[in-house]
């Protein structure tokens, strides 16, 4: 079975149930448009996002790696009146657009990003935050994950995105920087005892990745 009845079923499951509004068919046009790298989650991973909000009742959602502000829009649309999202990114370019998108998402007042080196900006914020979402640069995933943990309560959802990287997680010597920091990052997942966390696989228009979920004890 090849990955393309895989991207069929995204499409279908799209259309059902995760179609896009003209704001997020927008937001990830700005992509091409500012010739920033087409990493941002799928339809479908964005309103898994929106759900796994609604699921854990966060009004106070931190994202780690704004790209331009697509998942940012999906879960923020699943907050509460005076709900709030942080959002950080590290690349000016990047931050700016997705600022013009949030603005366009009518977020402005919802959404806080922040710019600069997440693990220089994670020490200045307040928690607990109800819902994390680590999508950024892989090496430091593990050091992301352990301040998130530092920002957390009881009961928050923590999710990390992109760790099976098309399963050349499981080999060692794999010299790709990005599959040895989702590695790190996995095994050191599998030593904490303060969170009930596992790992899915994910597969259809991003290809053969995953996610990783846990919730702090």
């Amino acid at each position: 079975m090849g990955m393309e009845i895989f991207e069929q079923v995204d499409e279908y499951i799209r259309d059902l149930v995760g179609s896009e509004d003209e704001i997020l068919k927008a937001t990830n046009d700005s992509v091409n448009e500012a010739n920033i790298p087409p990493i941002s989650v799928s339809a479908n991973q964005g309103k898994f996002l929106q759900v796994l909000a609604k699921i854990c009742n966060a009004s106070n959602i931190l994202e780690i790696g704004t790209l331009v502000g697509y998942s940012t829009i999906w879960m923020a649309r699943a907050l509460p009146k005076g709900g709030k999202l942080v959002s950080l990114e590290f690349e000016p370019l990047h931050a700016e657009v997705a600022k013009r998108n949030i603005d366009r998402a009518g977020l402005s007042n919802v959404v806080d990003i922040r710019v600069g080196r997440a693990l220089d900006l994670l020490p200045k914020l307040k928690g607990p935050f109800d819902m994390i979402f680590i999508d950024a640069d892989k090496q430091p995933y593990k050091e992301y994950f352990e301040w998130a943990m530092k920002l957390s309560r009881p009961g928050t959802l923590i999710v990390a995105d992109n760790v099976i990287r098309d399963g050349k997680v499981m080999d060692p010597d794999s010299p790709d920087e990005m599959v040895q920091g989702a590695r790190r990052f996995n095994e050191f997942l599998s030593t904490v005892s303060g969170v009930t966390a596992t790992i899915i696989q994910t597969v259809g228009s991003k290809m053969h990745d995953g996610m990783a979920l846990a919730v702090v004890n």
